[in-house]
């Protein structure tokens, strides 16, 4: 008997079987989300949202009459659904109404930090740091088309091939960029970056080996000491979550400014004056950039500036404002390492229009940064600070650094997990008076390396 043959006969049909349930299943949803788009069409005329009604209210009247449309088309059309069914066509007119069609219950999802749509039929999720595939889809592009106009007509804000990207965001804050064809090859492609609710504290950022005690310790005095620090990391390496926590530590009765592209941060303290860039209008008008909100801010009497990221020519007003007595500001910027992240901003300067020789651009970033904040995220979806890195100075036209902190990265455990820890250099920074100055009483025990070598040692290394 030939018993490998029967083998695969067997796996085949099991494959066969497997298929046809799967095929059995998309049919079934199939009939589902046509059934629900009856009965949303029919109902669509009869919706009279109130503004003086709470959204408990109205969702109760809307799900009253979707229930009703529901047993009503059923009988016209000698149909009969299982309860289940039911209620699947249910929330899916539900979500059209309230939300956001298929992507509404991976928004309403806490563990979802980003929701990727390419497409009407390939949706993405990113969790606990890693993209995943989900079976949510559109009908067609026509679906996400009404979605996207269902995110940005609040907004005042229009996306079509005359202008086919748009940067938008939800009411909670969740940042979103949409591009539409001809530009986007799959169909209308919408990147969500969730907004959340309860912001990250610096207690979460340590259970989560972010960093350690003794680093936060350093960052909590070195922001109330009034150091200007820069946040640099990659696309999603968590820089905005960091400089939030960072910018905790800014006492309560100073007056802040923070300037984004799309507002993200969610400072506590009182006096908090957001400001927020603006696009140009259908006409192509009306355009104000990071640049003009740096520049006006200097005006505003701020003890702090806080900039979500600098891009480009706002670079330079934002070092000569960290020049000029506008200590203890922050930034982030998209770099791999500290010394990229000297090269990236050298390179934003020039993008200012000022003719500024190499040497001059780098004083300039000597002179006003301070502290480099590096974080990155691994294989393993975690996020870490991977150095905090001090500028001390130039030497010739070079600008010299100084590693504070580091990551050691000793491997991965059995489930793929980055093994590592962070341990200091064993180099106490320069700013250790300044810090003293404005009452913050950093003891240098923090420094010390734990392998016993003494701080001058490690310094001269």
């Amino acid at each position: 008997m030939n018993l490998s043959g029967f083998n695969i006969n067997e796996s085949s049909v099991r494959n066969e079987v497997a298929k046809e349930h799967d095929e059995l299943s998309l049919r079934k949803l199939k009939e589902i989300e046509d059934f629900s788009q009856e009965i949303l069409a029919r109902i669509i005329d009869e919706i009279i949202i109130s503004p003086d009604k709470n959204d408990q209210a109205q969702r109760k009247m809307v799900s009253d009459l979707v229930n009703e449309k529901i047993n009503e088309v059923l009988n016209q059309n000698r149909k009969h659904l299982s309860s289940s069914d039911k209620q699947k066509a249910h929330k899916l007119v539900m979500e059209e109404v309230f939300g956001y069609g298929p992507i509404t219950s991976l928004l309403d999802d806490p563990t979802v930090t980003e929701v990727m749509v390419n497409g009407p039929n390939d949706i993405y999720i990113e969790r606990f740091g890693k993209i995943e595939v989900t079976d949510k889809r559109f009908r067609d592009d026509r679906h996400v088309l009404h979605t996207i106009d269902k995110i940005i007509s609040p907004l005042g804000r229009r996306v079509d091939e005359s202008s086919p990207m748009v940067d938008a965001r939800l009411p909670d804050g969740s940042r979103v960029n949409i591009i539409i064809p001809p530009l986007s090859i799959k169909g209308p492609a919408i990147t969500i970056r969730k907004f959340a609710v309860d912001p990250y504290t610096l207690e979460d950022l340590i259970s989560f080996g972010t960093l350690n005690m003794d680093m936060a310790k350093l960052l909590r005095s070195s922001v109330r000491g009034r150091i200007n620090i820069l946040v640099s990391g990659g696309t999603g390496s968590g820089k905005t979550t960091l400089l939030n926590v960072v910018s905790g530590f800014i006492p309560d009765n100073e007056r802040i400014v923070t300037i984004e592209d799309a507002a993200e941060l969610q400072l506590q303290q009182r006096h908090v004056l957001p400001l927020e860039s603006r696009p140009s209008n259908i006409e192509g008008k009306g355009r104000v950039n990071i640049r003009d909100l740096v520049v006006n801010s200097l005006r505003m009497r701020p003890d702090r500036i806080v900039v979500g990221e600098v891009r480009s020519g706002e670079a330079l007003d934002m070092l000569q404002a960290m020049n000029t007595g506008h200590d203890g500001s922050l930034t982030t910027i998209h770099a791999n390492t500290p010394r990229d992240s000297l090269a990236r901003l050298e390179t934003m300067v020039m993008m200012s229009g000022m003719d500024l020789p190499s040497r001059a651009i780098r004083e300039q970033v000597a002179s006003a940064i301070n502290l480099i904040v590096q974080v990155a995220r691994f294989t393993d979806g975690s996020r870490k600070i991977t150095k905090i890195t001090e500028i001390v100075g130039m030497e010739s036209d070079t600008i010299t650094l100084q590693d504070l902190f580091v990551f050691r990265h000793d491997g991965f455990d059995e489930r793929g997990g980055v093994v590592g820890k962070h341990v200091p250099t064993g180099i106490v920074p320069n700013y250790m008076e300044k810090l003293r100055a404005h009452g913050e009483n950093l003891p240098t025990s923090i420094f010390k390396t734990h392998e016993g070598g003494n701080i001058q040692a490690a310094r001269g290394r």
